[in-house]
């Protein structure tokens, strides 16, 4: 199989559709897995990838294909996909993008990643990401920008993919990953979807363990899938979640079968549409699809509700000083006595001072100034306290909602990609790309994004389901209502120079 077919052949199936060949044996593991090692190849200008892992890649493809073969196959075995690297992999680095963990190796793997490559997964690499997780951009790497492999029409510039799964969401887009791991604080699975044309899933707090995955904020990670469809994204969410001990926040529930519950259709459901997400200044465009999203998903048989969340608009101010005072206290474990980075100096505290300036970038020194200031004496009651009880209040509103809907629809984001670059200058901006996406973690509710359209100029734009706590399934199929009917078959202009 020449690296051409197996771009334009192997590498355009979904992640459902592949495992179906991979069981029929219409080809091998190792051909699916060598057609994604030439897919990333490829997709290097983007910058996707931190760490590429292509020979493990074919040991793991090798290892599925004796199983396939035996009759033993796993629910996963031989679908190749992408990690942030925010995730351990026990013998492959892991650098949350920051220099401070540079040569990171470590000697234990996260749970999520474990359930995956105990299902059969392949690892193809790990991925790109705001440092630590902190932004909205994948700009603030050390590695780096990624790119998305978006354009606007008639306009090259490079787009940011949307943060911090940028490295994710643009590997699973431009077709060098069949699916993908994320995290989401406050909308990092949620917000590159968007911007990238694919579905993001962040399932309710305490539904896939954070043990393993480098802490930005405790009480706010939510790891979860990356995919190009909602039925990838609920196979890869059955493989990722369940209870785990080592995780005081796991919940020890059952895990549903999420890909079983698709195809039920949403006839009888009540759909909220909140009133607050209605935000000063929000595209024409958006606001139409969000009433193109209502129109669909009554025309499937679900009863559109209009809803207030009144305290939502005062989400994006108690997550901005919530999240950093947590990041103030994780972060504190960097210091070059034990791991990573390490600048030598006169003193033990010099030590210290020399490896934090050197070793966190920008963006991160920014949200741990304002958390620690937030945590000290005299300011903790006036500002941490107070957004811990508006979080509470935040949680309440939904909760009253739910008493009268089934789940909420909303956009993802106040915005198409914008270009790399763009509101560098202006931290505010920037934060303000998850306007609508933070509530939902502040609450821990389940949430998906779906491609629903495009831009005037050409640019994918996403539609958010938010449910229940531990209700994915029904986020899933009204997520799956909402593809369906928008019919979204775009593909960026990067895979179509590759001839995809």
């Amino acid at each position: 199989m020449s690296a051409l077919a197996a771009l334009t052949g192997l590498t355009g199936l979904t992640l459902a559709e592949a495992r179906a060949g991979l069981r029929a044996r219409r080809f091998s593991a190792h051909e699916l897995a060598a057609a994604y090692i030439a897919a990333m190849e490829q997709a290097r200008p983007l910058n996707a990838y931190i760490t590429e892992t292509p020979e493990r890649a074919l040991e793991m493809a090798a290892a599925a294909d004796r199983r396939i073969a035996k009759g033993e196959g796993r629910p996963l075995d031989g679908i190749p996909i992408a990690v942030k690297d925010l995730f351990c992999t026990a013998g492959t680095l892991t650098t949350a993008a920051s220099h401070i963990l540079d040569g990171f190796t470590p000697p234990y793997e996260a749970t999520v990643t474990e359930k995956l490559w105990e299902a059969g997964a392949v690892l193809l690499g790990k991925t790109n990401l705001d440092e630590f997780a902190m932004g909205s951009s994948t700009t603030t790497s050390f590695y780096g920008p990624t790119e998305n492999p978006w354009r606007r029409a008639g306009d090259n510039r490079p787009l940011a993919p949307g943060g911090s799964s940028g490295g994710s969401a643009a590997a699973v887009a431009a077709h060098a990953a069949l699916g993908a791991t994320g995290t989401d604080t406050g909308g990092s699975i949620r917000q590159p979807a968007s911007f990238c044309g694919i579905v993001g899933l962040k399932p309710t707090y305490g539904r896939c363990s954070r043990w393993g995955v480098v802490a930005y904020a405790s009480s706010l990670d939510h790891p979860g899938p990356l995919a190009r469809s909602v039925r990838d994204a609920a196979i890869l969410l059955g493989a990722m979640a369940g209870h785990d001990p080592k995780d005081s926040t796991s919940a020890p529930l059952p895990v549903p079968d999420y890909e079983a519950a698709l195809g039920g259709g949403i006839k009888g459901l009540r759909v909220g549409i909140p009133r607050e997400y209605r935000a000063p200044g929000m595209p024409a465009e958006i606001e139409a699809l969000w009433q193109e999203g209502a129109r669909w998903l009554r025309e499937a048989g679900a009863e559109p509700v209009d809803v207030s969340l009144k305290l939502s608009r005062y989400a994006l101010p108690a997550y901005y000083i919530i999240a950093p005072a947590e990041a103030s206290s994780n972060l504190a474990r960097y210091d070059g006595v034990r791991f990573g980075l390490r600048v030598p100096g006169d003193s033990l505290d010099d030590m210290y001072e020399l490896t934090r300036a050197q070793g966190f970038g920008a963006e991160v020194k920014r949200r741990v100034l304002i958390g620690t200031y937030v945590l000290s004496a005299g300011y903790y009651d006036a500002y941490y306290l107070k957004a811990q009880k508006v979080r509470a209040l935040i949680a309440r509103d939904f909760t009253a909602a739910f008493e009268r809907v089934d789940c909420l629809l909303t956009p993802t984001a106040p915005s198409a990609a914008f270009a790399i670059g763009d509101h560098s200058d202006d931290p505010i901006a920037m934060y303000l790309n998850d306007v609508f996406t933070i509530p939902a973690n502040l609450a821990g509710l389940p949430a998906i994004s779906v491609p629903a359209g495009l831009s005037a100029d050409g640019l994918p734009l996403g539609l958010q389901v938010i449910g229940r706590a531990f209700d994915e399934a029904t986020v899933l199929r009204v997520g799956e209502a909402i593809e369906r009917a928008a019919h979204f078959t775009h593909r960026p202009s990067f895979i179509a120079g590759m001839g995809q």
